[in-house]
């Protein structure tokens, strides 16, 4: 592996853009079983498959980017419109549904966990980005929860693609608690994962508009607040409610959302059993 530590930022957007992006085992079962039952088969159906795994829905973004009609001229961010551009038939016939993560990752359990980890967390970010952008009365609320679920997918295909190095920086901040996230990516491959998300969003040619809302830099944006907030407190609440940057996140959601810190707590439920329950369970 000692290769691959020493791959630059550039030569990993040119490695992923041309992987195979694997998916969830169930979002590849659960497609194919809809599939194969044409009475009851519906773009909202499918779409509804999708929204959950952050691979596939990229994987559909990209494939629509790659194959827009040359009367489109608006850019498609949400799953289900993309359907209704592409069609179902050529999703099922052009959009591989394999590999899947189990697969790619077979015998590498550690590496396994921690991706669904990482999957569970841009679910519950997605949950959080769209109850608040639907509170602010966003009429495109879809656009919010999907840049939320897609925030952190270049950690994702990096358990998938690079499980040793990514694994060296988890223990790197399980030995020490301050270090920074961006600290220990930088330490290990050279860059930080949020710059490779930004270079991939781009070569890619994803959606403008999903672009900006990923993009820290953009912080001052009502939509990207709420896409950052969101992801901040999946990541800080993803293993209890003890961490130390939560009450920072309740003053800065409750900021954002014109309520006391108590009241956003009581809204997501912080602290509680059945949320705890909720965190504590695989995608």
């Amino acid at each position: 592996m000692e290769a691959a530590v020493q791959r630059s930022l550039e030569s990993w957007v040119a490695f992923l853009s041309h992987a195979e992006i694997p998916i969830l085992k169930r979002t590849a079962r659960d497609l194919v079983a809809l599939h194969e039952d044409p009475d009851n088969i519906s773009a909202g159906g499918v779409a509804a498959i999708i929204a959950i795994d952050p691979m596939m829905t990229v994987k559909l973004l990209r494939y629509l980017q790659h194959h827009k009609h040359f009367k489109q001229q608006h850019e498609v961010v949400e799953v289900e419109q993309a359907l209704l551009m592409t069609g179902i038939e050529p999703l099922f016939r052009n959009v591989p549904l394999a590999p899947s993560v189990n697969d790619t990752l077979a015998g590498q359990m550690d590496a396994l966990v921690n991706l669904l980890r990482v999957v569970r967390r841009a679910h519950r970010a997605s949950a959080y980005a769209l109850a608040w952008a639907v509170h602010l009365r966003d009429l495109r609320f879809e656009e919010v929860r999907i840049a939320a679920l897609l925030h952190d997918l270049a950690e994702i295909l990096m358990w998938c693609f690079a499980s040793n190095e990514m694994l060296q920086i988890d223990a790197a901040r399980k030995k020490d608690r301050t270090l920074r996230s961006g600290t220990a990516q930088r330490q290990v491959l050279g860059f930080a994962l949020n710059d490779l998300q930004l270079a991939l969003a781009r070569e890619w040619e994803l959606p403008k508009l999903l672009l900006t809302l990923m993009d820290e830099k953009c912080a001052k944006h009502t939509r990207v607040r709420i896409v950052l907030l969101a992801v901040d407190l999946a990541r800080h609440s993803s293993f209890g409610w003890d961490d130390a940057g939560l009450p920072e996140d309740y003053r800065r959601i409750g900021d954002l959302l014109g309520m006391a810190p108590e009241k956003v707590m009581a809204m997501i439920g912080a602290g509680t059993s059945e949320e705890t329950g909720r965190a504590s369970r695989h995608p």
